[in-house]
C-alpha cells in the first residue's frame, strides 16, 4: 500500500532517519515528538506542562497539514522522564481532547535529550485521501 509523507511546513531536519509523520489508508502515524525547536534544542527546559503544550502543538501541525484534527487522534504514546510531571502533562493533555479521549499509555523512561521532559507519539484515522 502506498505511504505519503507528512512534513509541516517550516519543520526542522530530523535528528534521526524518520519523517514527522507517514499516512497509509487513512492512518497518520506521527513520530515520536520531543519539545524541540527549529534547531533540535529543548524548548520550556524544566517546565513540563509547557514542553506537552509545544509536543501538542507539533503533533497538531502534522495531523493539520495531513488533512486531519486532533478529533482524529485514536491512540497516543506517552514518554515521561519522572512521574512527578505526569500531573502536569495530563493537564495539558486534557485541554487538546476535551471530549472523548483517544486511548493511550504511558511510561516512565529516559528520553534522547536529557533536558527533555516529555515524548509523545500519535495515530490519528483521518479518513482515506
Amino acid at each position: 500500500m502506498p505511504k505519503t509523507i507528512v512534513v509541516p511546513e517550516g519543520t526542522q531536519k530530523p535528528i534521526a532517519p524518520y519523517s514527522p509523520g507517514a499516512l497509509a489508508d487513512g492512518i497518520l502515524y506521527v513520530s515520536g515528538t520531543l519539545p524541540f525547536d527549529k534547531n533540535n534544542d529543548v524548548v520550556h527546559v524544566g517546565d513540563a506542562a509547557a514542553q506537552t503544550r509545544h509536543v501538542l502543538e507539533t503533533i497538531k501541525s502534522v495531523i493539520e497539514t495531513a488533512g486531519g484534527t486532533m478529533d482524529d487522534v485514536t491512540m497516543n504514546h506517552i514518554f515521561v522522564t519522572d512521574w512527578a510531571n505526569y500531573q502536569a502533562v495530563n493537564k495539558v493533555y486534557a485541554e487538546y481532547f476535551p471530549g472523548d479521549k483517544p486511548a493511550r499509555y504511558c511510561v516512565q523512561c529516559g528520553l534522547v535529550k536529557p533536558d527533555a521532559l516529555v515524548e509523545i507519539a500519535t495515530v490519528a484515522h483521518i479518513g482515506k485521501k
